[in-house]
Formats: structure tokens, sequence, C-alpha cells
């Protein structure tokens, strides 16, 4: 009877569970949240629009902290990586609560959780959307393990300079490569079903056109005409919108006067009404109260006013709508109508991530730390990721040359792992000074620095004795970690510190020197190109960056990635962009003439007045797509399909492309199109698809691309999105700047 009564208990007990699992997954949405919004009140709904964090040196959670939870007065918090805090905040708020609303835990998991990947413009220099996808994926894995369930990523903000600290989190200067990043990044993240325990809510940010902020000084400001916002800075975040991201965080910059956390143009009629997004917007951190400091709110009442009347939900830790949306309700400066908007947006993304469910972490979750699938994968996102930019019959070295490896980025374990990487830790960072003494390679390490800025030459001498000893100079130069990222500008964009100096005394020794590029944006290297027979971009390549170098520099792999941006021969030449426009008198190899060519006392307008720098001309050192690989392609036989089509109809172009080095080989061919005469100026090219072709020696593809009206569409000056009838030249090359050329034209 006991054992028939025990049985019973436990059945009731999976009824009831079953029966609550069961009421809410069979619950449309919108009834759940609806119902749940009626039972709250004023102050908790307020609550759920308050996002707050508490410092990880903290030894016990605050009173306060832990009553306002109690209340119902906080619906998300950030940075919490102490898990004893984690479960008892979410133990207050689903058991002690009003209404039992569970919170949401967030953290900037940008590149990596431990398992550090390259940045996201290093990713981005993968053009490859599984890397990217698949670098989410684990940083998402890892992170739920301790409860994150939201990060503030993917950064999708379009860079054009590269002085801009933030550049290093960036897609590029592409919106067609940004788009496809930005949709990968956010299946990565959230899987197939949000709602799965190792699934965490992506973020697509800054909304928007932060990466065009005045002389690439973060937090300055941005002024752009609404045609440019449309077809360069908005198609990445409608990607990442379409692909279902959960959130989208706004920008701390003003567009054309008006801060992007009041901006309710951006926020309610572009975001809402024409994407249709469906998730929460939260601010980024403090940005609704720095609107006092742009000078477009008197205080933190009005800052609290213009926000939520703009359409923000959540609030990031500062208190504008805590302190002040009760009271402009009661004054009827804002209505619990747009409140209850605000609550259900936050309530159905809480509802999608499953959290009324199973709002506890799963303790049994590990998160697989530095997995050996897991540094595999991020070995393979470094080799993927970097750029060959010279090579000079250098590389790859054979395994019996005794090499020198010196430079501030040798083994630098901590600066390897590159801006925003709170949770990788050092201990674990594969360094190349680790990589080569692991291969048993002949190796003589001098770093020659303390750090990247060290200007002091005391190391040099160790150096200069290091490199005597060996047959190739191996440099790992570069910038520290803390020199890019958020208020990480730079002004000057060459190797800092004594780096350049150390090359040059290094370059007296008539030894071969591989310059190996460690940083969060393109490097000047215009003072030192011509003292080194390789230069490869490594960006910050991650926990697994040492072995991926290793592989490379030997010949084991060969660096596949592309730039995806261009390179600046000095910061002057900045903002620097592919696609940008022809101007009235465009610059030519023809008619341009180098300052210290011009003759003494030439005639003011002789020289061919066009758009150019006197000192440095009108191209890049390198342009956008621009890599090397360790074999070399030929392109020929560009075809057509249709020199004349309509607007329903599609158009093949195709070329054939052969491996004629002596090594197997992956080449990245790149179509552009220039649309040569709009209602508005259009840019020189628009990169409009891409392909990976692996290909033998000796062997040949035929690689084919299928174009439309609808991919050559943009914005025009009457805000409509609209391909139009002409002529169009269209490129298929290794790069931005090369390529077999042929044209079509669209009819009416």
């Amino acid at each position: 009877m006991k054992k028939i009564v025990f049985l019973l208990c436990i059945l009731s007990v999976f009824l009831f569970s079953y029966t609550k699992k069961t009421s809410i997954n069979s619950n449309n949405e919108d009834r759940f949240v609806n119902d749940l919004l009626a039972k709250m009140t004023l102050e908790e709904k307020i609550g759920q629009t308050n996002l707050r964090g508490t410092s990880s040196m903290t030894k016990a959670l605050p009173e306060d902290l832990k009553r306002a939870v109690r209340n119902g007065e906080i619906g998300a918090f950030l940075n919490i990586s102490n898990l004893d805090y984690v479960d008892e905040l979410q133990r207050i708020a689903v058991e002690e609560s009003p209404n039992k609303i569970p919170l949401i835990f967030s953290r900037d998991v940008i590149h990596g959780f431990k398992t550090v990947f390259p940045i996201p413009l290093g990713i981005a220099a993968s053009w490859d959307t599984e890397v990217a996808k698949k670098s989410s994926e684990i940083a998402a894995f890892e992170a739920s393990a301790m409860g994150i369930r939201w990060t503030f990523a993917p950064m999708l903000d379009i860079a054009r300079d590269s002085r801009w600290g933030r550049i290093a989190e960036s897609p590029g200067e592409d919106p067609y490569l940004a788009s496809l990043l930005g949709k990968a990044y956010v299946e990565g993240f959230q899987g197939d079903d949000l709602s799965n325990p190792t699934s965490i809510a992506a973020c697509a940010k800054h909304y928007i056109a932060y990466g065009a902020a005045i002389g690439g000084r973060d937090y300055n400001t941005v002024n752009l005409s609404e045609p440019l916002l449309r077809n360069v800075y908005l198609p990445p975040f409608e990607a990442a919108i379409d692909a279902g991201a959960a959130t989208v965080m706004a920008s701390f910059n003003e567009i054309n006067g008006i801060p992007a956390s009041g901006n309710a143009f951006l926020l309610k009629e572009v975001l809402r009404d024409e994407l249709k997004f469906d998730g929460f917007v939260v601010s980024d951190w403090d940005s609704t109260e720095e609107m006092i400091a742009h000078g477009f709110a008197k205080d933190k009442k009005h800052a609290a006013e213009l926000s939520a009347n703009a359409g923000m939900d959540m609030e990031m830790n500062s208190t504008c709508y805590a302190d002040n949306l009760k009271q402009l309700i009661k004054e009827g400066k804002f209505s619990e109508t747009e409140l209850n908007t605000f609550v259900k947006n936050i309530l159905r993304i809480k509802y999608r991530l499953g959290l009324f469910e199973k709002p506890y972490r799963d303790k049994s979750h590990t998160g697989n730390y530095y997995a050996e699938a897991h540094m595999q994968e991020a070995k393979k996102a470094a080799i993927k990721s970097s750029v060959l930019l010279k090579n000079e019959g250098i590389l790859p070295l054979d395994k019996n040359t005794k090499v020198a490896l010196i430079g501030p980025l040798a083994h630098a374990p901590h600066e390897q792992l590159g801006t925003w990487t709170f949770d990788g830790e050092k201990e674990h960072t594969i360094t190349p000074v680790d990589a080569f003494k692991a291969a048993k390679v002949n190796i003589n390490f001098a770093a020659g620095f303390t750090h990247s800025r060290d200007r002091s030459d005391k190391g040099f001498q160790e150096a200069i004795q290091a490199a005597k000893a060996s047959d190739v100079i191996l440099f790992f130069g570069g910038e520290e970690a803390i020199l890019s990222g958020e208020a990480h500008s730079r002004a000057y964009i060459n190797l800092p510190g004594a780096q350049e100096a150390l090359i040059h005394e290094l370059a007296k020794l008539n030894k071969p020197i591989v310059l190996v590029i460690m940083a969060g944006r393109p490097i000047s290297v215009s003072n030192i190109m011509d003292k080194t027979d390789a230069i490869l971009m490594a960006w910050h390549p991650g926990t697994m960056g040492g072995e991926a170098l290793y592989d490379m520099i030997y010949g084991v792999a060969e660096p596949q990635g592309r730039l995806p941006v261009s390179w600046p021969k000095t910061a002057g030449q900045l903002p620097y962009f592919y696609n940008h426009k022809n101007t009235g008198r465009p610059a030519s190899a023809e008619e341009f003439i180098e300052m210290d060519s011009i003759p003494i006392h030439a005639w003011q307008s002789s020289l061919g007045n066009d758009s150019h720098y006197l000192d440095v001309g009108f191209t890049p050192q390198y342009p956008f797509g621009y890599g090397l690989g360790y074999s070399k392609f030929r392109y020929e036989n560009l075809s057509i399909s249709k020199d004349t089509i309509g607007f329903n109809e599609k158009i093949t172009i195709k070329a054939r492309i052969t491996n004629v080095g002596e090594r197997a080989s992956t080449d990245l061919v790149q179509l552009y199109i220039q649309d040569v005469v709009g209602s508005i100026t259009r840019p020189v090219r628009e990169l409009k698809r891409f392909e990976h072709v692996y290909l033998k020696p000796g062997e040949s593809k035929e690689v084919r691309f299928s174009i439309s009206s609808k991919d050559i569409e943009f914005v025009n000056h009457k805000m409509i999105k609209a391909a139009e009838a002409g002529d169009f030249n269209v490129w298929i090359g290794e790069n931005a700047a090369s390529g077999l050329k042929t044209a079509f034209y669209l009819k009416e």
C-alpha cells in the first residue's frame, strides 16, 4: 500500500509539472504576456525596464539590491559573475517577488567566453559566415553555464575609420559582408530554439551609425544623410532582425542632432514600423542620462521623458526611468499604455528564452570550458582570419630554419586575447613562443620590450643578439589589448612605442624579417614596409593564436583571410573606404604627381587638379578584399549571360579561375558592381557576391554569380528603395581594386 501511495505521489508531481509546462507552452505568447501584465502594479512594470549590475569584487549581495528584486523593481542584471549571486537573485525573483517574474542575466560575450576567438574584425576578415556562427555558438554554450542568457553582441557598426577604437569589434566597412556576418552571429548565439538553455539572446548594436563618429573619436557626433544611413549603416541591423535578433542596443552617439537613445524616428518609425522588430531595445551604458551632456535633455527626468517617448524599452545602469517614470505618467508626460508596450516587449523575450519554465541555470551544464573541440575551432578561426599582406618568397619557412622570435606580442598571453575579453584567462592562451617551443623548433626568443608602448631601447641589444644567431627574424609587433576597443581611439595608427626603431635596427643585419601584427585595427606600415620580407596580419587572434601562427608560418596551413576594411597608408587618409563616390574630379594614376616630384616654382594649376593627397596619393596601402595565399591564381574568360536585362530577369556573370601556383590553395573570388549613373550619385564599386574557391595546382573552376535588379536597389533622395534603369559595370577579381571587367544595361 505504501508503495502504491508513493507511486501516486510521484505521478501527481509529474502531472502537476506537466500541466504547468503544457499550460505555458500551449498558451499563445501574447495571451501569456498579457495575462501576466494585467497582474502587475505600475511599480513592477517600471521595474522590468531597469537593467542593473554589481561589482564582481562585492563580497556579499547588498540588502537593498535583494530588496529591489524582491519588490519586482529590477528586470535584468549585467556583469554578475559570482554564481552564488546569480542563483540567489534568481531565487528571490521567482520565489519572493509579487509575480515571480524571472531575471535575465547578461554579459558582454563578444568574441568568445572562456575560449577566446579572434576579435570580430578578425572574424570579418575570414569572410566566412560559418566561422562567425560557430564562434558565437561556442561562446553561447560556454557563457550559458554561468547563467548568462543575453549577450551584448553582435556589434554591427560599419567602420570606415581605423582610428576608431571600436573598429576592433566591427564587421568592417562593407554593408553586404556585415549583413551576412550579422545574420550568422545571431544564428550562432540564439540557435534554432532560443529556449534551449545553452542559447543566449543576441543584441544587435549599436543602433545606429556609431562607426561614423567624427574623427574616429569614440562617442562623437554623427552627421549623415538619410540615404547614406539607409544604404550603408542600416542593412546589417535589418539582416540581424530578419534573423530573429531578440534585442537591439541604442548607440551612444547623436545622429543629425538627436541622440539615439531619444530618437523616436529611428526607434519607432524605422526599427518598429519598417523593420517590424518585436524584441526589446536597451540603452547603452548610461546613454539615457548622457543626453544631458549632449545638450538634448536638461536633467534626468527630462532624459527619461525623451527616451521613453522615443521607444526605449530598457535602461542600462543609469536610473532615469526608475526615478522618474511614475511621476511622468502622473503628470501625463508619458503614458502607462506606452509603458505596457515596453513591458510586453521585455516579457516576450523572457518567455522565448524559456525563463518562466526554467529560470535557474542548469548546474550540470559545465560549459566544457577550453574543450579540445572549442580550442580547435578557435585555432581554425585564427587561420581563416589572418591576412597575408606581403610575401617576397620567405613564407612558408622550412622547419629546420633557425628563427628569432622578437617583439612585444611574441609571448603576451593577455594581450593576444584582444579587447572585450572579460572572462578569457591568459593561463590558457597559447602564444607563439609556447607553440614554437612545443613544436621543438630551433628558436631564439628576446621580446625586446616589456610591452607594446615601451619606448626604451634597453632590450634592443638582446633582441639583436638573438637575431644574429638566427636565419630569419619573426617580429611579433602590434598593440596591447587595451589600445583598441571602447574609448581607445588613436590619432596615429603606426606601431606604438619603439617597435619601428627596433625593426630598423634589425634590418641592418640583412636577414629576412617577417612582421606578424597583432592589433585591433589596421596598422600603418609605411615606415617599415621596405624593411620586411613578409607581413602577416593576425589581428588579436585569441586563445589559440600561437598554434595558428605556427601552422601558417611553417606552411601546415595557409593564411586565408582577406581585408574587411581598406588598409590606409597613414591615419591622414582616414576615413577611407573602397565604396566611396567618384567626385567631379576623380584621381587617376595618369594625372597624379607625388609631392616630391613637383618642380620648384610649378605653375599653380599645372599639376592636375583632382581628389588626392600630395604626399600619399589616393589609394590605400592595401585595398578592401586584399590578401595573399601561398599560391597564385589566374582569372580569365569573363562572360555575362546578357548585356541587357529587365527588372524581372536575372543575369549570370562567370569567370574561370586557375591555380597557377605549386600548392593547393583557396582564393576568395569577389564580384563588384558599379551603378554608373543614379538619381543620387553611386559608389565606384559595391560588393555583391563572393565565393571561396579551393583549387589544386593546375586545377581550374568556372565561378558563376547570379544577380538581379534586387541586388542593385538603393534608397534614393525620396527615400524610395528601388533599382534604376541604366548602365552597370561589373568586376570579378581578387579585391576591390582589381578584376576582369564587363557591363550590362538594366532597361525599364
